[in-house]
């Protein structure tokens, strides 16, 4: 009986000889209240700011926000309603992040990055950037020199804005704010700059009816969708536009331009309200957090020009807001304004009235000025911006006047000119030698003797007059981006020609 004793013994210490355990450890909590995308979550000791956590049961991520002494507060991003009391949640170790590259360009996606657009899945090997990083400073920035040419004649010869800037576009609804943006993305085509779109809390089938008219134009091939839907929760509301930024700053620090419409930031001001109310922070002025201001300022001071020795990329900001009656001193619109570099304003009197894009000159202003504009919009728009100011001013006076002297009256003919050439139709972005052409016409009294009526007619005419006759000119004003003796010699006989022809 000897034998298999020693048998089992020699077994027994080859497998304790053997015998290792892999130990690994998980820091857990449980889930003490759940409701409205935000969850409490109880035991999670070491979670960081803004670290994902993984609701184990549902598969679902959530962000660590509100970090008590008791408990820490998570904001689920996704679907909330499966998860209950006591579901058990993990610690990732990550950062919120998103995936970033070239391969985002043309796609819809959702602030995680997961596609929309049913056109199969990203490429797992992508990198990713965290969504919220500290901006860059201001020893890596160099000043805003470089024009974003968005094909508005009134934006491009008044309101200039500039690689690297952030111009805020502003109005009540329904005055144009998405249209001037969209116009800027259309005129990209086939140039350098990339552009993303952050729709946030927008009507899928608005968000649905941008992307067909962005495929349409053909300006998807440089574009990015961010999208966000009026029934997606407010964490989602709240993730878009540092996800849609998160993509712009890898192209940005990869030396190239990119250009990211934030529309708008009125509705990620609201989610963010509510997250934090859910969460128990200290309400403020209209029930906003007193950290709202941060929130836009550290979002839109991402928006930088890198100097040359980081690699000279840019990325230009363009968010939008939201008025209510025309009210720009509210809390929200005068916080970004106080962060933004200007303001495109809407007014929709002028809208009404058919002054499409609805600017107003008088309140609109780009602080970056003439700097962001090429030479040659430079020669011709220089006195533009205060001449129609000041129509405005004098159109007001004047409808109470009975008789007005000779100068008054030719500067109000000269105004409503001008009124007439900046108007513009939706998704028809010009080419800068088309708006320095029309530009120089206007400001140099060409346009003084055509009837007011027939002033678009007389534009539309001499634009194909120029394309057909004397495209040199568009040509040279295209490649020098000035105006030289010899190019203003060559357009003003092209126009005295042209004006010896047209017959209206």
């Amino acid at each position: 009986m000897a034998a298999p004793t020693e048998e089992i013994n020699s077994i027994l210490v080859q497998q304790i000889s053997n015998f290792g355990s892999a130990v690994e450890t998980r820091e857990v909590g449980s889930v003490v209240q759940v409701g409205d995308g935000i969850a409490r979550v109880y035991g999670l000791g070491n979670v960081g700011a803004l670290e994902l956590v993984e609701f184990t049961k549902q598969h679902v991520m959530g962000i660590a926000l509100n970090l008590e002494e008791e408990s820490v507060g998570v904001m689920v991003v996704g679907p909330y309603t499966d998860i209950e009391e006591g579901d058990e949640v993990r610690r990732t170790g990550r950062i919120a992040s998103v995936p970033v590259g070239p391969e985002l360009i043309g796609r819809v996606v959702n602030p995680l990055g997961e596609p929309l657009d049913g056109k199969g899945p990203l490429p797992s090997s992508m990198p990713t950037r965290p969504v919220e990083v500290i901006a860059p400073r201001v020893v890596l920035r160099s000043p805003v020199n470089t024009p974003v040419q968005t094909g508005i004649k009134a934006v491009d010869a008044m309101i200039p804005i500039g690689r690297g800037q952030r111009e805020l576009i502003i109005g009540d609804r329904q005055t144009g704010k998405t249209a001037v943006a969209l116009d800027t993305i259309i005129n990209q085509r086939g140039g350098d700059l990339i552009c993303i779109y952050v729709a946030v809390g927008q009507k899928a089938s608005s968000i649905a009816e941008v992307v067909n008219i962005l495929e349409q134009e053909g300006a998807m091939e440089h574009t990015i969708v961010v999208a966000v839907s009026a029934q997606d929760p407010a964490p989602l509301w709240y993730l878009a536009p540092f996800a849609g930024c998160a993509m712009g700053e890898y192209f940005m620090w990869e030396g190239k331009d990119a250009l990211i419409v934030y529309d708008d930031l009125s509705k990620h001001a609201w989610a963010y309200r509510q997250i934090s109310l859910l969460l128990r922070r200290p309400a403020g002025r209209e029930a906003y957090p007193g950290d709202v201001f941060y929130l836009h300022s550290r979002l839109l001071e991402r928006a930088a020009k890198l100097s040359d020795e980081y690699g000279s990329g840019s990325l230009t900001a363009l968010p939008i807001i939201e008025t209510q009656a025309n009210d720009v001193s509210a809390y929200i619109p005068t916080n970004v304004i106080s962060i933004t570099d200007g303001q495109i304003y809407l007014e929709p009197d002028l809208f009404y009235a058919g002054v499409r894009p609805a600017l107003n000159v008088g309140i609109s202003v780009s602080r970056v000025g003439s700097s962001a504009q090429t030479r040659a919009m430079k020669q011709v728009a220089a006195k533009m911006k205060l001449e129609l100011a000041a129509f405005r001013e004098l159109a007001a006076f004047a409808q109470f006047a009975s008789d007005l002297d000779r100068t008054t009256r030719a500067q109000l003919e000269r105004g409503l000119r001008s009124q007439e050439v900046l108007k513009q139709p939706q998704f028809e972005p010009f080419s800068l030698a088309k708006e320095v052409t029309i530009i120089y016409a206007l400001t140099n009294g060409y346009l003084d003797d055509v009837e007011l009526d027939k002033v678009r007619t007389w534009e539309n005419e001499f634009h194909r007059f120029m394309e057909t006759a004397h495209p040199e000119i568009g040509e040279t004003i295209m490649k020098d981006k000035t105006l030289s003796d010899e190019t203003i010699n060559a357009l003003k006989t092209a126009i005295d020609e042209f004006k010896q022809q047209v017959v209206l």
